[in-house]
């Protein structure tokens, strides 16, 4: 019975064995070809960023083939940006007939991203895609807050003898609020822009100061800010 039973034991080690010999041989084992079964299809290219922790898969490209040159300057860009993220390692997949990006950050499930600028969200956010309705709701509070402040910069209420910002800053000219903090002559220190909009209140308009956290300040200042959207930040600079 025992010898009967080593028989059987014996003869399924060896049928496993043979199995598993060739599901291996039929197995890629290059990381291309793994990521070629990642991706869901088999005409897939894969590039690999110097640090070897960020690939992008293009689909619909086969493996040493020249990309066209559009595709090429997008996975040019997206390499880029993931490269910023120097620890961690990510695979971005770009589909072969979607526009958008899907990204698997450390080994966790793909989520899908319009575009390159949504990318360093997902990160900050814990690996979570924002939604249309809050993207239109922080557009529209944000919109309020900035047009609250260009009603204050346009009229004279912030003061009491009827001069208002825009006369002396048309258009927040002259207002600069890429360079604070900065030395300022009337202040002699170094201030941030929400002293020079006091100190504007207090003298040229006869004002009473705003607290720092007064929702009149916080409007003026995202105003300013806002007209001057796409400058270098330069702090300092005169």
């Amino acid at each position: 019975m025992k010898m009967w039973y080593k028989f059987v034991l014996c003869a399924c080690l060896c049928l496993t064995t043979v199995m598993y010999a060739a599901k291996a041989e039929n197995t890629p084992s290059d990381n291309t070809s793994n990521d070629t079964q990642l991706s869901g299809e088999k005409a897939v290219q894969v590039v690999t960023a110097c640090d070897g922790r960020k690939k992008v898969i293009v689909e619909g490209c086969n493996e040493g083939d020249v990309m066209p040159e559009q595709k090429a300057r997008k996975v040019a860009e997206l390499l880029m940006t993931l490269m910023e993220f120097c620890e961690d390692e990510i695979i971005a997949r770009l589909p072969k007939t979607e526009m958008s990006i899907q990204l698997s950050l450390n080994g966790m499930p793909y989520v899908t991203v319009r575009d390159i600028a949504e990318i360093p969200l997902l990160f900050v956010h814990g690996g979570k895609v924002h939604t249309e309705r809050e993207k239109k709701v922080w557009a529209a509070e944000t919109g309020r807050m900035i047009n609250e402040g260009y009603a204050l910069f346009h009229n004279p209420s912030l003061g009491k003898n009827g001069i208002s910002c825009d006369m002396c800053h048309p258009d927040t000219a002259n207002t600069h609020p890429e360079t604070y903090p900065k030395y300022q002559t009337q202040l002699n220190k170094a201030v941030l822009l929400r002293d020079m909009i006091n100190w504007c209140i207090e003298n040229p308009m006869e004002g009473e100061k705003l607290a720092e956290d007064d929702p009149k300040m916080k409007a003026v200042e995202a105003y300013i800010i806002s007209a001057r959207a796409g400058k270098i930040l330069e702090p300092g600079k005169h």
